[in-house]
């Protein structure tokens, strides 16, 4: 079952480019990674599943619904964290909160003190005196308040020290094992990497990749380095499986793509003095992709 449905979704701001035929499908209970960044899109593509602008052309679902045409009963159902938090500088937290409470119309106030202990919320004091990061814990803390059936979150992290999100990605685990469906905006790879199950490259207003985390980064990618006898042969090397290529001295490094048995030959041919193969990590991929 799809959760969140997309089909050429595009929107423009004039000549500007936003997002350009954007086509997402997010299963139910997945974690879903959704990176790129500043300026890909990724904004942009959450405001309009979140009705706050309307596509251009296109169209954006979710739970089976139109996100224009039922934009508030959809909201009703979906926890949203945004990149940037403002809230009433007068009111404290707890006012926030229980203003929060009052807008979903039903609240699980044991989990709600639960959550202010998990994140070491201070419910009396103002807005005014919070820090970025402790505005950030109470978005986060209004956003599960209400047991949604999904999360969308913009860049959730930011703001938060390290405690602090060790503590949230917990939390993430926990949704995760009740059913509840993840939107993960990002463009901090290493999060990705560790929490989400199926990610989505965004480059520049368009979809370039949806693969699953494991197969992204496993599957097809290999960090080689190769040693040669003499600088010339590592000066000298090039190959179609290789992106960019980093040569010091005698040592070439270089992501490769492709079958490893295809990649070793290739190697073998240029008749290497040692060879090392490591898994890359994401950022790696990631940038292979850019």
């Amino acid at each position: 079952m799809s959760i969140i449905k997309t089909e050429n979704l595009t929107k423009f701001y004039g000549k500007n480019r936003g997002i350009c035929d954007v086509g997402l499908d997010v299963p139910k209970g997945l974690i879903y990674g959704f990176i790129g960044p500043n300026g890909a899109g990724k904004s942009t593509t959450i405001r309009i599943l979140l009705s706050f602008v309307r596509p251009t052309s296109g169209k954006a679902e979710i739970f089976g619904m139109d996100c224009q045409k039922n934009g508030r009963e959809v909201r009703k159902r979906i926890g949203y964290i945004p990149a940037e938090v403002n809230f009433y500088d007068d009111m404290t937290v707890s006012g926030i909160l229980r203003y929060a409470g009052k807008l979903y119309g039903n609240y699980n106030q044991e989990l709600t003190n639960r959550l202010c202990d998990l994140f070491e919320v201070e419910k009396n004091k103002k807005v005014r005196a919070l820090s970025t990061g402790n505005k950030k814990k109470i978005a986060i803390i209004q956003a599960f308040m209400h047991e949604p059936e999904l999360l969308i979150m913009d860049e959730p992290t930011g703001g938060l020290d390290p405690i602090m999100k060790n503590n949230f990605f917990e939390l993430l685990k926990e949704e995760k094992k009740k059913g509840t469906t993840i939107f993960f905006s990002s463009h901090v790879l290493g999060e990705v990497q560790r929490i989400c199950d199926r990610v989505a490259i965004i480059k520049e207003g368009s979809i370039l990749k949806v693969e699953d985390v494991d197969e992204l980064s496993e599957a097809k990618f290999k960090r080689v380095r190769i040693l040669f006898k003499e600088n010339k042969k590592a000066l000298g090397f090039s190959s179609d499986l290789a992106g960019e290529v980093d040569i010091k001295g005698s040592m070439v490094t270089a992501l490769f793509e492709g079958d490893v048995r295809e990649i070793m030959n290739e190697i073998l041919r240029h008749d290497p003095d040692n060879v090392w193969i490591e898994e890359p990590d994401l950022e790696e991929i990631f940038l292979n992709y850019y």
